[in-house]
């Protein structure tokens, strides 16, 4: 069966951006009949914050999101992605390294990205026999890089199209697992996609890169036949452009439920960024949308959170 997922992480509240790719992922799964997965991914251990997946799960229930398997938390899971890795690095596929952030980004080898980010040079590829021998030479916890392929990684992305990126040369080597044992995001996703039967991911085109990196962890793990559709959506930003953060105002779902904003005119404006309600009326339930639903009618370009929207929710303005 088809099967997708909602996957929030508790390191900060659900925020309007958010709300609008999940609703999204939502309609699609309700329209499709594909089975939703709720996961909450906690793995990033100090960006945490108490309670939050509760309030996450929450606020999902407030905007009328259901789901029918979970919630599964990504803490509970470092035994199946120890083995993912342990593979990895057993048949030659990724590497223990060494090398601090600071020594990457100053690295005199170190080509560069397209947006000035630093492309790892592969200083510890090959360089160490196993992750304790790195420790005894070095004196430091190894994080675990994957050795990127150098070929062209090729995907057809519902919404975003034809994506080609040669992660070796763009993107280099990447972490998949933190110098403090934790599974990082790349890796744990896939794992954890692949536990679930995903085969649908819609999330935001921030994403985009990951995407390519993806694959190449699904290959490497065999399972090359199991990578699922994807569906990138240009994200929600504030009137400068860029993605919607605290420099924009408290723009969180909690925030606006605790005011006394009603399901209706949320799922209001969420429903407007979807390419559908432009009258601007109350939705008393996403049930209501999903008929009429069509990906064709989201904007190619990121959606622009302005004061007029702000106002529409606080019921200050029409």
């Amino acid at each position: 069966m088809a099967t997708t997922r909602l996957a929030p992480s508790p390191t900060g509240a659900l925020h309007l951006g958010n709300a609008r790719t999940f609703l999204v992922n939502w309609i699609l799964a309700r329209r499709c009949g594909w089975r939703i997965l709720l996961r909450i991914e906690d793995l990033d251990g100090p960006r945490i914050k108490p309670a939050a997946d509760r309030l996450l799960i929450e606020d999902l229930k407030y905007l009328g999101l259901d789901w029918d398997q979970g919630p599964v938390y990504q803490s509970g899971r470092a035994a199946q992605y120890r083995a993912a890795i342990e593979s990895l690095v057993t048949r030659g596929l990724a590497y223990p390294c060494v090398c601090s952030r600071q020594e990457v980004d100053t690295a005199a080898s170190a080509p560069h990205a397209e947006d000035g980010a630093t492309i790892y040079p592969g200083t510890c590829r090959g360089r160490f026999a196993s992750a304790a021998e790195a420790k005894d030479q070095s004196g430091r916890e190894p994080a675990i890089r994957f050795a990127a392929i150098d070929r062209d990684v090729e995907f057809l992305d519902r919404f975003a199209g034809s994506h080609i990126i040669n992660v070796a040369r763009r993107l280099g080597d990447f972490v998949i697992a933190k110098s403090d044992g934790t599974a990082a995001y790349q890796l744990a996703v896939v794992v954890d996609d692949l536990a679930g039967g995903v085969t649908q991911i819609v999330r935001g085109d921030d994403l985009l890169e990951s995407t390519h990196r993806q694959i190449l962890l699904y290959d490497a793990l065999g399972a090359g036949s199991d990578i699922p559709r994807y569906t990138h959506l240009p994200l929600v930003v504030g009137a400068d452009g860029r993605r919607l953060a605290k420099r924009h105002g408290d723009t969180r779902i909690a925030t606006y439920r605790e005011m006394g904003v009603r399901r209706s005119r949320m799922l209001g404006l969420l429903a407007k960024w979807c390419g559908m309600n432009d009258a601007g009326r109350d939705i008393d339930d996403p049930h209501q949308l999903v008929d009429g639903f069509d990906l064709r009618a989201i904007s190619r370009s990121p959606v622009v959170f302005t004061s007029a929207d702000d106002a529409f929710l606080r019921g200050t303005g029409q």
